[in-house]
């Protein structure tokens, strides 16, 4: 009976093994914590001594993955998938995606991939971003955050009908009905790291006492102090907000707040929403970033989403993003809106004939 035990714990040990060397760190098993460092590595240090998460950062192959957890994978933790059992179904997914982009109405068979389908999205690293709650699902607003939502769709609905500002009704009198990002301002928090179809390009450049975070678009730039010093008075407000940062262990953990309302995420308040990021370097090319949405005025309970970042020099580093110079979009945009007012001018005048 003995030796048959030893014999069990000899082969369980042997498979978990291969299984540790076929998976990925954060994909091993249910139990692991999204920011567990990879078994047997050891985090480098910066010459002063930080934890180094510094380099040429991509997400561009978790473009296209959920939110929350999709009902068909209901029961399952996000790092529960195998490396294959995941490339497998990441396979599918861009597939599927691509039928029915082919199958949609008004599109001709054998047009040209599109740039999503163009790279391999089986290097993607997990299926869905919200990571706490363990169901994968963004908590209930509260009841003051559904009151603000509805005002907010009737005053959409009130703009539309008048025929004046609000992007939501799909109206744009001037340019300044635009979203910061059509105005080549802002994507804000956390949208500036947040994969899109393209320019998910950043960078992480560290100093004695602070930390900066690149932004391939818009073009922005964080400066995160180490210091302890106290955020800003509650009437200044940023459009990336106010960041605090500090080390817990092998972890940068950035604390902001005083956010600017036009760019506060997910209808949250302003005045009362605090976000928590956690960068955190769990292999050697893979760096863990977190982000908790704590606001009492907004979600019933804070929430956390975890984007695997990984480190990537061949992405070339960040590259100008012309975004003013190349707006091209806005420029049709208004002029389309223009000749829409000519026309109803032209079609109310009286007739000469």
């Amino acid at each position: 009976m003995r030796r048959w035990t030893l014999s069990m714990v000899g082969a369980l040990a042997l498979a978990m093994s291969i299984v540790s060397i076929l998976s990925p760190a954060w994909a091993q098993s249910a139990t692991t914590a999204p920011h567990t460092p990879q078994a047997g590595w050891t985090p480098p240090k910066t010459p002063w001594g930080d934890p180094d998460i510094q380099g040429n950062l991509t997400n561009i192959y978790e473009v296209n993955v959920s939110m929350e957890r999709p009902k068909e994978f209901a029961g399952r933790a996000w790092n529960s998938f195998s490396r294959q059992e995941l490339a497998g179904i990441r396979k599918r997914q861009q597939e599927e995606a691509a039928k029915r982009r082919l199958e949609a109405p008004g599109v001709q068979g054998g047009t040209p991939e599109i740039w999503l389908e163009a790279f391999d999205h089986t290097k993607g690293s997990v299926l869905w971003f919200v990571t706490d709650p363990v169901e994968g699902r963004i908590p209930p607003l509260t009841p003051q955050a559904q009151a603000r939502q509805q005002a907010r769709a009737a005053t959409a609905k009130i703009l539309g009908e008048v025929g004046s500002i609000d992007l939501r009704a799909g109206r744009a009198e001037s340019i300044e009905d635009r979203s910061l990002y059509d105005r080549c301002i802002s994507r804000g928090l956390p949208g500036s790291m947040m994969p899109a179809p393209y320019g998910n390009s950043y960078q992480i450049v560290q100093t004695p006492g602070y930390v900066a975070i690149r932004y391939e678009m818009v073009h922005e730039t964080r400066i995160v102090p180490l210091d302890n010093r106290p955020h800003l008075m509650a009437k200044h407000s940023l459009w990336m907000g106010d960041a605090r940062g500090r080390f817990e262990g092998n972890t940068l953990v950035v604390e902001t707040t005083n956010f600017r309302e036009e760019l506060t995420p997910r209808g949250a308040n302003p005045r009362t929403l605090k976000l928590t990021e956690r960068f955190t370097r769990v292999a050697p090319d893979k760096i863990h970033w977190s982000m908790t949405y704590d606001d009492p005025d907004t979600w019933t309970r804070p929430w956390t989403q975890t984007v695997p970042l990984t480190i990537d020099d061949s992405q070339g580093g960040i590259i100008e993003y012309a975004c003013h110079e190349a707006n091209y979009s806005m420029w049709n945009t208004m002029t389309g809106r223009r000749y829409e007012e000519h026309q109803a001018g032209a079609a109310r005048r009286p007739s000469s004939n």
